[in-house]
């Protein structure tokens, strides 16, 4: 069996904007007051402007984290774990009632489509009390996928190794 080689592919933001809106399993990474990082496995989709959103709770800690401080990390994996995946870094910002509700809307219909009763949806959302977070694309690194390194002659050579 022939080994699979890791690969980094840079893509541009209209890529990168496709390859997430494919994929909603994703892991956020905030920083506590502590300085610490806090990380959460979320449930993400893309919005009609480009941004990352995330239902959440006023109350948990990545929300109260990124009161505090809107950079955050997302790793934004694919739905089989061994495909590809992205870093992007990002700013955030946390949208509460009754202003969340419009895009809590927007947010369900980029990972699941149209919803049979919005009105219901709409209410469960202010009942629930939900807030979303919404993050703005800063900088993202390549699509990659894990594997052996590719071998030496694919690889640009060294040079902090003398």
């Amino acid at each position: 069996m022939a080994p699979t080689y890791a690969t980094a592919d840079r893509v541009d933001l209209d890529a990168l904007h496709r390859f997430v809106a494919e994929r909603h399993h994703a892991t956020l990474v905030t920083t506590k007051q502590s300085g610490g990082l806090q990380i959460s496995p979320v449930t993400c989709g893309l919005d009609a402007q480009g941004r990352i959103v995330v239902s959440t709770y006023p109350q948990r800690a990545k929300t109260v984290n990124i009161r505090r401080s809107s950079a955050v990390t997302l790793c934004i994996h694919s739905d089989d774990w061994n495909g590809p995946y992205v870093q992007i870094d990002g700013t955030a910002e946390v949208i509460d009632l009754p202003d969340s509700v419009e895009p809590l809307v927007d947010y369900y219909r980029a990972i699941a489509g149209e919803h049979p009763d919005w009105d219901e949806y709409r209410q469960a959302m202010v009942s629930q009390g939900k807030s979303i977070i919404r993050i703005a694309i800063d900088t993202w690194g390549p699509i990659a996928t894990g594997g052996f390194p590719p071998p030496a002659q694919d690889q640009p050579a060294d040079e902090s190794n003398g």
